[in-house]
């Protein structure tokens, strides 16, 4: 591949990236290709409940954990529906809730989950051509921002007990699909317009005997990643990074080469990787294992790391959002933590309020200045200081159950529950 090409598609993603930024969009899962959460906006409101500060609420056919993504006037959700055996792709008008359209597949196949995560976790991604959908077993799918089918693709079936969660990302012309958990588990580059597999990267799945997460001691713990890759910039190079079971890796985004691995997580991870500009952190699922190592290696890493966490003491799902060197994010017990990013070091661990009777969090934060808004599954929005002392500033709740993680664009907040989509704006 000519250095040319590498130009190109290296401007290629700052381009989309400064577009989505002052556009307002919020195009992916976690607003921008790093997965960062980070909002450049910071008009959101601070205080709300169902009344107060909505500026619309839409019902949904049916429950759901995936997130928002807008682009222009739009806002697009992923929805399983269990009547008709649907899974679908739903488009709002982004200032009134109007459905403008939704389209989807049929699949009436078996297709294991748990009972807690339906099918079409996942969110979907745009770049303002293209909204492209991960189905799972069935498939991957493209449509255009008016609806139609560009492209499908059957990946082959995905089977994990658990199901599945993970996003796909757009990187230039270049569809990033991680297609796990489970025994076909692999990391795809797709032609975002024609669907075409450029490359294919397999991710070795597999039990440690010697984990030290929840399953420690036992036969036949679970294992696998429902991670979401994420995109980073580093020595002028891009790298794709995904937190996989037992290691975190990094893969060039031109052919899928790998660039480097480091061991020290456990075989289950349920959160993505995060990136300060200079050090990756990757948690692992049920009382797992947390590294940390600078990005841009070569090879086996694991020598480099900067800290291990065999096992951490609560269990965690939410993805943190970083700033000034420290990691902020929502245990699935609902304490609020703080993680020195130098150490590894748990500067604090705060319960959060819950106005209803579940604190549990399965949402990632976002970050709005030097604030962290993140959902429980009571439906309320707690925001705390970014900040190594703990300070609660705001507790929202709209009382309805949500797993999903917040989006923002032009001064609002967008929040999917399992029974609504809510517009939530001063």
């Amino acid at each position: 591949m000519n250095h040319l090409y590498y130009l190109v598609r290296f401007f290629t993603f700052y381009f989309f990236l400064s577009v989505a930024l002052t556009a307002a969009n919020w195009p992916s899962w976690r607003g921008d290709l790093a997965g960062s959460g980070k909002v450049s906006d910071n008009s959101v409101p601070l205080k709300w409940d169902s009344k107060k500060n909505i500026r619309w609420r839409v019902p949904l056919p049916d429950r759901g954990n995936s997130s928002p993504v807008i682009w222009g006037d739009k806002v697009f959700i992923t929805q399983a529906t269990d009547v008709d055996k649907r899974r679908s792709v739903m488009c709002f008008n982004k200032l009134t809730g109007t459905m403008l359209w939704q389209n989807g597949v049929i699949y009436d196949k078996q297709e294991k989950t748990h009972k807690t995560n339906p099918y079409c976790s996942g969110s979907p991604v745009t770049d303002g051509r293209v909204v492209i959908a991960n189905y799972a077993s069935a498939g991957v799918v493209a449509y255009d921002l008016e609806g139609e089918e560009l492209w499908r693709r059957d990946l082959g079936p995905q089977i994990h007990v658990w199901g599945n969660g993970t996003s796909p990302v757009l990187y230039g012309d270049l569809c990033i699909m991680y297609h796990g958990p489970g025994p076909n588990s692999a990391l795809y580059g797709i032609d975002k317009l024609s669907g075409r597999t450029l490359w294919k990267r397999p991710i070795e799945e597999r039990d440690d005997p010697k984990r030290e997460d929840g399953f420690r001691g036992g036969n036949n713990g679970i294992v696998g990643a429902f991670t979401t890759p994420i995109v980073i910039k580093v020595k002028s190079r891009p790298e794709i990074i995904i937190s996989g079971a037992n290691s975190l890796q990094a893969f060039s985004p031109e052919g899928g080469e790998e660039l480097w691995h480091c061991f020290g997580l456990n075989p289950l991870v349920y959160t993505s990787p995060v990136y300060d500009e200079n050090v990756v952190l990757s948690m692992g699922g049920y009382f797992g294992a947390s590294i940390a190592v600078k990005a841009g290696g070569e090879g086996d890493v694991t020598s480099e790391r900067l800290w291990l966490d065999p096992r951490s003491k609560k269990n965690r799902l939410g993805t943190p959002v970083i700033l000034n060197g420290y990691a902020y994010f929502v245990n699935m017990s609902g304490f609020a933590e703080c993680v020195d990013m130098k150490t590894g070091k748990i500067i604090f661990e705060e319960r959060l309020p819950s106005t209803g009777n579940n604190a549990a969090s399965w949402a990632s934060p976002i970050l709005v200045a030097d604030q962290v808004f993140v959902t429980n599954q009571s439906g309320d929005t707690n925001v705390f200081r970014a900040a190594p002392k703990f300070e609660l500033i705001a507790t929202n709740s709209v009382g309805e159950y949500s797993n999903s993680t917040l989006a923002v664009s032009d001064g609002a907040i967008y929040l999917r529950t399992h029974k609504s989509l809510w517009c939530i704006a001063k």
